[in-house]
């Protein structure tokens, strides 16, 4: 056994120098998809929407709303194309800069634990009041939904939450539809407001109908409800900033009312969005060619890194591992939350080169069929006398 653990080391040490240290810090800690090379990606669509784009369209101020074109393409997708909400006028919806931004700063919000980073920073630059509801458990590696549940009953009538509407980050856990739908239930009962941060759409599962699940099930049941998109994963337009805020509201009065004041909040902290990511995206989602050809690549996109978690799972288990790595695929997305300690990620790092958060999360789109076979044995050493 000691023999066999050294050779291992051994191994795992040999592949570390082949594959190169620096590169391999980019790897598995990067928020950026990467191909089966480990390389950046621009997907197709997205250099055909520049092609037509070049020399082709003006680069003047876009409204403080920003570009109705890319709005109207951005509400359909995320409420769908037939959307009676749409028809009647009910949402109130700009262009953002992808990443979210202020929204209702005189409330306060809870933030399921954990959530990504940044939305601390966010609300806290608001000035809105933060609080806190249960969401992932430790030690199943999946949805403390209980609890989670008992949160909701117990925070005051009216409260404001946030809720990632698929791939949650940075945990990867999401509840089934039928947890979406006694979620939603609990809001209705108890005239709770849910703001939804959906960066993942189509990033995901692959179909970008299936991961507004969630929302569409509050919308059923009749709910106003907050959304904030992003264009950075699902179209790969990390450095465009492209995003759409969006809030459905009692009718078309309302509607008006709130997006002056949408634009009232965007005025002193960009004035206007960016023109160039809103062009690539409306012109992608505007036109049916190329928007089934997104369609085509973010799928491509979503197996990949789905296969990625079957391969180091199964890997894993080959390795005759002790542990439950059930886990990797039934959590979804960019991240998995692998459950590693923090001393276990400093062995990664130390003696593998491997470089993650030391929270344990691994970003999925870093794993290739070159490199799983490193990582998953990596792992394993670093596990298997837990």
């Amino acid at each position: 056994m000691a023999l066999q653990a050294a050779m291992s080391r051994r191994v795992l040490r040999s592949s570390s120098a082949a594959f190169g240290v620096r590169s391999m810090s980019s790897w598995w800690r990067n928020g950026a998809y990467r191909d089966d090379n480990g390389k950046p990606v621009v997907l197709e669509c997205v250099r055909e929407a520049e092609r037509r784009i070049a020399g082709n369209m003006n680069m003047e101020y876009l409204p403080i709303g920003g570009s109705l074109k890319m709005v109207q393409e951005s509400i359909k997708l995320a409420y769908g194309e037939n959307s009676d909400l749409i028809k009647d006028r009910r949402i109130a919806a700009v262009q953002a800069l992808s990443g979210l931004k202020r929204f209702s700063p005189d409330s306060q919000i809870y933030f399921p634990v954990p959530t990504w980073a940044n939305h601390h920073n966010i609300w806290r630059d608001a000035g809105v009041p933060q609080r806190a509801f249960h969401y992932y458990h430790p030690e199943s590696r999946g949805l403390d939904f209980a609890a989670m549940m008992d949160d909701i009953k117990n925070a005051p009538n009216g409260s404001f939450f946030l809720l990632h509407a698929c791939a949650h980050n940075p945990t990867g856990v999401d509840p089934t539809e039928e947890q979406w739908k006694e979620i939603s239930y609990q809001f209705k009962v108890k005239g709770h407001f849910a703001f939804f941060d959906m960066a993942y759409q189509g990033f995901a599962s692959g179909g970008p109908e299936r991961d507004a699940k969630s929302i569409r099930i509050f919308l059923e049941d009749g709910h106003l409800i907050g959304c904030a998109q992003s264009y950075a994963k699902n179209m790969g337009l990390y450095g465009q900033r492209a995003g759409c805020l969006s809030v459905v509201c009692e009718d078309e009065k309302q509607a008006v009312a709130v997006k002056s004041r949408l634009q009232q909040i965007a005025r002193p902290m960009y004035s206007n969005p960016p023109v160039h990511g809103a062009l690539i995206v409306s012109t992608i989602l505007g036109d049916p060619d190329l928007k089934q050809l997104w369609l085509k690549e973010v799928k491509g996109m979503a197996d990949r890194i789905i296969g990625m978690r079957t391969a180091l799972r199964e890997n894993l288990e080959k390795l005759g591992s002790p542990l439950s790595w059930e886990h990797i695929t039934k959590q979804i997305g960019m991240f998995c939350y692998s459950g590693m300690t923090p001393e276990q990620v400093d062995r990664l790092t130390s003696e593998f080169h491997i470089y993650m958060t030391r929270n344990g999360r691994i970003s999925m789109a870093g794993v290739t069929t070159g490199n799983v076979g490193y990582l998953a044995n990596a792992i394993h050493e670093v596990t298997k006398s837990a």
